[in-house]
């Protein structure tokens, strides 16, 4: 059922939107070992689907998570991430405000599918190694990272590597949102969701 927006709604989104940015950073920290940046569309979305699931069980109507989207759009491009993330973050956001929306934020199958889906804005933080945007965004991260790192971040992220992460996005979203749902099942039972 759906509820009139208010102010608790808006602490809800700061605090989740928080501690969701805080886990999926730690975990993407490991994308400083070239070989692990490629895993990380996988594994952050596998780590952050518990607080993840907690949040969408406190989501009662459309805007929170397309809010969260965004501030974690403007956070990541105001950190030196490409245009694209703001994109890739509201729509993420979108999409899955709509799957949560359709199960009237009761169903925690949808929630499972909100969460493999809110996972693909991790696209928007990739997309600089592939594309128009590759050589440039290399040259720009030479003198913080070295040469060797960008010389392996090259031979790792070919452009068929940039799909195969659309579907780590889904799969790590899918599965987060599956243990999440595991971990949180009495709070689930107890907010009235099945």
């Amino acid at each position: 059922m759906e509820k009139k927006f208010e102010i608790k709604d808006l602490i809800t989104v700061g605090v989740f939107s928080a501690l969701y940015f805080v886990v999926m950073f730690a975990v993407a920290c490991f994308g400083f070992i070239p070989i692990f940046m490629v895993f990380t569309p996988f594994l952050c979305p596998l780590v952050a689907g518990i607080p993840l699931m907690l949040y969408f069980s406190k989501i009662k109507h459309f805007g929170m998570i397309t809010i969260t989207g965004t501030l974690i759009g403007i956070i990541m491009f105001v950190i030196g991430h490409p245009y694209p993330i703001l994109l890739f973050c509201i729509g993420a956001g979108l999409l899955t405000e709509v799957i949560l929306k359709m199960g009237n934020y009761q169903s925690i199958k949808h929630c499972v599918a909100g969460s493999a889906v809110f996972s693909l804005w991790f696209l928007g933080m990739v997309i600089a190694f592939f594309f128009s945007f590759r050589e440039a965004y290399f040259a720009s991260i030479v003198d913080g990272y070295g040469q060797e790192y960008v010389e392996a971040m090259k031979s790792y992220t070919p452009t068929w590597v940039f799909f195969a992460m659309i579907i780590m996005c889904l799969v790590g979203g899918a599965i987060g949102g599956l243990l999440g749902a595991k971990v949180l099942k009495k709070h689930f039972r107890k907010a009235g969701m099945a």
